[in-house]
């Protein structure tokens, strides 16, 4: 299972959850109206796990220009983006966020088949991300696409039994459900995670 820690800043912080040995990626947020916005370059950028952006309808060559100079791995579009705009950015991995609240919420993911390299689920709510709710994860028994996807939504350190128990359920799309996405579940602070509650969270999640 890929775990992805989304929302880093703190140079100290990215460090401390760089070297968690379950953490695959991480995430820094280029949106300018996050309170986890990455405003300058941190002096420590991960050297253990992938690098990805995270954008909200930007600019496209704003979008090239970040992810050569933060060497990102993949990039995430958690906007409207389309299909188009993110075939212009397949130099990189690309993941396609969408915010689920009911099975017919799926069906936008159809025009990203063959496009994005991976779907997030995040939650419907008031932002486009970090409202830290989730939303009922057996609408994802619904979905029937190819692309695989993490889960995301207000994942935090009381969910491990809850995560394991969902990859049980019968008719949940286990082979496409590739990884999860932890934020503001594991923060102190905004951009701060907990790293002695993720390590804890990934111990119950792999045991």
């Amino acid at each position: 299972m890929i775990v992805k820690v989304c929302g880093m800043r703190n140079p100290d912080n990215i460090r401390q959850v760089d070297i968690l040995q379950s953490v695959n990626w991480m995430g820094f947020i280029f949106w300018p109206h996050s309170k986890r916005f990455a405003s300058e370059f941190p002096e420590y950028m991960p050297i253990h796990t992938k690098r990805v952006g995270v954008f909200v309808d930007e600019d496209i060559e704003q979008v090239k220009r970040i992810a050569d100079d933060y060497a990102l791995d993949l990039i995430q579009l958690h906007g409207h983006e389309s299909p188009d705009y993110c075939q212009q950015l397949r130099e990189w991995e690309i993941i396609k966020a969408f915010n689920i609240a009911t099975p017919s919420d799926l069906e936008s993911t159809k025009p990203y088949e063959g496009i994005a390299d991976y779907f997030l689920f995040d939650t419907k709510g008031k932002s486009v991300g970090g409202n830290g709710e989730k939303f009922d994860w057996n609408v994802l028994n619904h979905y029937n696409g190819d692309t695989p996807f993490l889960l995301s939504g207000g994942i935090g350190p009381d969910d491990a039994e809850r995560i394991k128990a969902l990859f049980a359920l019968d008719g949940f799309p286990i082979d496409k459900c590739i990884g999860i996405d932890l934020n503001s579940g594991f923060e102190t602070a905004p951009a701060m995670k907990d790293t002695a509650l993720l390590r804890s969270f990934l111990s119950q999640l792999t045991h």
